[in-house]
């Protein structure tokens, strides 16, 4: 039962996209910077899985005491393998979820601290701001009238690919046109999430769009953010090469077929349905990225 726990606890099947996402950035630095190393990879990859899922225990801990408050487990049974919530369920201390955050994100800044200056001082900046921003958008969905929490919240998933670019890059254009072009798909996979787990968030007392707002506006702000997602990858498209271009088309076309099904419906079991089409359109944009940088020998996937 313990194991079972902590597989939920740390969302344990989708373990594998952090380390994608976070390499889709390293694969582009590489094609500008160049420095391809398997070591590298490794070490990155290894950052990405132990830094996300810190932010993931994190999440859990912080939100502990409201979650004991949940009457619907659709969203729960999607994200934990069990379809259980250790932390307010009781099945873990609260105590030993936070040793492991600690142990995790530890862990995390010590393969850090072994990139080069000033990579390593880059990568740790985006972990603390992540984690610091973690905890306000948690506390903060608590009591707001404008949802500040989510706008800001969500750059810290945001900036984790850009983190796996600054491994071995630079901050500049490539490195600032990842953030536009993610930023605005993490609000709408976010309004995704807020608009299944309505109910949920009710009992929580957590002021999410569609509770500020109305379905209405939740499924507006799904369509807005992901429109403007798309701008952002024609844009970001320009320093790609052919095949992550064709992973952002692949990509993008799951969630405009998303989209579609929540503005038909516009229910908690309609965006219940196409949330793993959000889910899957960010590993198409991951694997695209590295496989492009595979097919031109370790890296370049720049169009100079």
């Amino acid at each position: 039962m313990t194991l079972r726990a902590y597989a939920d606890l740390l969302r344990i099947q989708f373990a594998f996209a952090w380390p994608l996402l976070f390499c889709s950035g390293l694969v582009l630095a590489f094609g500008t910077y160049g420095g391809f190393s398997w070591s590298l990879v490794v070490t990155a990859a290894l950052i990405g899985l132990f830094g996300f899922e810190a932010g993931m225990v994190l999440n859990d801990y912080v939100d502990r005491e409201r979650d004991r408050r949940d009457v619907e487990g659709r969203l729960t049974r999607y994200w934990r393998l069990f379809g259980t919530r250790p932390l307010a369920e009781g099945r873990i201390p609260a105590g030993h979820a936070l040793a492991l955050f600690l142990i995790l994100a530890l862990a995390a800044l010590a393969l850090t601290a072994t990139l080069p200056y000033p990579h390593s001082l880059f990568v740790a900046a985006i972990m603390v701001y992540s984690y610091a921003v973690e905890v306000f958008y948690q506390v903060k969905k608590r009591d707001q009238s404008f949802p500040i929490a989510q706008v800001v919240g969500r750059t810290d998933f945001a900036l984790f690919p850009v983190a796996g670019y600054l491994a071995a890059g630079m901050p500049d254009l490539t490195a600032l046109l990842y953030f536009l072009f993610f930023y605005p798909y993490a609000l709408a996979h976010l309004g995704a999430n807020d608009l299944v787990d309505v109910r949920n968030d009710r009992a929580r007392g957590m002021r999410t769009v569609p509770l500020l707002y109305g379905t209405r506006a939740g499924v507006l702000w799904v369509a807005g953010f992901t429109a403007v997602h798309g701008v952002m990858a024609l844009l970001f498209a320009g320093v790609l090469g052919t095949v992550a271009r064709a992973g952002l088309l692949v990509g993008f076309a799951l969630i405009v077929v998303a989209n579609a099904v929540i503005l038909r419906d516009r229910t908690p079991e309609a965006a219940m349905r196409v949330l793993p089409l959000f889910h899957l359109a960010m590993v198409v944009y991951a694997v695209g990225m590295i496989l492009g940088a595979a097919g031109r020998g370790g890296g370049d996937d720049t169009c100079n």
